[in-house]
């Protein structure tokens, strides 16, 4: 729809313009805002004069200078506000603090084992109300709260169904909203893991990737060209409850054979009890990182078990490079951090089994964000939307 004479709509939209050109650019003079955007050398100044009132932007000074008098550099203020973000697991609960950059300022880890809904409520009210307050003094505070969660998240932040927590039909967006009075937005893990990446991490160059978040369960995040993919429901990515064992185990989904059940960390651990070491009243505690300290140690058995976790790995990758043809596959979340053994198993399936025409492009890699995926981009949602206040999509 054409814009004519509504002189405020056309500020705002200069407005974003500009205000996305310092946050992405900085340090960045005025001049060079105005040949990168076409604006007019006024229109510019007018701009930054108002973003500087706001405190969200400041000069640093005169930068170089190409003849003439030094430009005065731009900053954006990524001090200005503060967003939460937080990864709601089946076992553990990260909140971190950012920056409007998307910077960590702080962090809170709690783990937990077969908690109640209620119960995961109060530990997470406890750990948000702790980064709070421990929050540094700003100009517009927490700007909102992102969360993270292993299930199907509705349109309007419902969570659905969550098959390893048990929820179903929770309004925990609500109950948090209301809790702490700033802005909430819920989504699957696995996407804001893919976000995460996107913006952050190893994906940050791909325009088509499939950020793969591998813990008890198996999430899957999908950017396609550029933008996060939701389908036509909002509930894309669910190919941890694929079916790769047609008669297989069954799944708390409802299905059988479900991806996850071969190749998650609840997987590796219900496998692991069956190993020598740990029969006959053993009380080592089995986890993944004592599995990860006995593969450091040498012990075959755990190596051997953790190479059978990355070829079922490989396996659900191949079906992602067959369906969706990426440039990239991020493996994240908590079993990326025993890369050293499942790396060459995937590798390996995806060489053997993938035609060449899906494997002649395909690069798979770990995340370098590691457990911060999914908590960084549930940050970056309240981040964009505090930004979306001066943005306008014009059709």
């Amino acid at each position: 729809m054409p814009v004519t004479g509504d002189q405020s709509l056309i500020k705002k939209i200069n407005q974003s313009i500009v205000l996305e050109m310092i946050r992405n650019h900085c340090p960045i003079s005025r001049a060079q805002i105005a040949e990168l955007t076409g604006l007019t050398k006024g229109t510019v100044s007018t701009i930054v004069n108002d973003l500087m009132k706001d405190n969200l932007v400041y000069e640093i000074g005169p930068g170089r200078s190409s003849g003439g008098r030094r430009p005065v550099m731009l900053m954006f203020n990524k001090a200005a506000g503060y967003s939460i973000g937080v990864d709601l697991g089946v076992n553990y609960l990260l909140t971190v603090l950012t920056d409007l950059q998307g910077n960590i300022v702080l962090e809170q880890t709690s783990l937990y084992q077969d908690l109640s809904y209620d119960e995961i409520l109060s530990l997470l009210k406890k750990d948000l109300r702790t980064i709070i307050d421990q929050a540094p003094s700003s100009t517009y505070g927490i700007i909102g709260i992102g969360i993270g969660i292993p299930g199907i998240v509705g349109n309007d932040g419902t969570v659905l169904f969550t098959p390893n927590l048990g929820w179903k039909d929770v309004d925990l967006k609500g109950v948090i909203n209301n809790e702490f009075q700033v802005p909430v937005w819920i989504d699957n893990e696995a996407n804001t893991g893919a976000l995460g990446e996107k913006l952050y991490g190893a994906g940050r160059e791909a325009s088509d990737l499939v950020y793969v978040s591998v813990g008890i369960g198996i999430g899957t995040g999908i950017v396609l060209n550029g933008e996060l993919y939701k389908g036509i429901s909002g509930f894309s990515g669910e190919i941890g409850h694929t079916t790769i064992e047609v008669n297989g185990k069954k799944c708390r989904c409802g299905n059988k054979g479900c991806w996850e059940l071969y190749a998650s960390e609840h997987a590796l651990l219900s496998q692991a009890k069956s190993l020598p070491m740990f029969r006959g009243g053993d009380n080592r505690e089995i986890d993944l990182e004592s599995l990860i300290r006995l593969a450091d140690e040498g012990h075959t058995e755990v190596i051997n078990l953790f190479n059978q976790i990355g070829e079922y790995l490989g396996i659900g990758i191949m079906n992602i490079a067959l369906s969706f043809n990426p440039e990239l596959v991020i493996i994240g979340n908590r079993l990326s951090k025993a890369q050293q053994w499942i790396v060459n198993p995937v590798k390996k399936v995806l060489s053997n089994r993938l035609m060449p025409y899906h494997r002649e492009k395909l690069r798979v890699e770990f995340s370098n964000l590691g457990v911060y995926s999914s908590a960084l981009g549930a940050s970056s949602l309240a981040i964009s939307n505090f930004f979306s206040d001066s943005k306008v999509t014009l059709e």
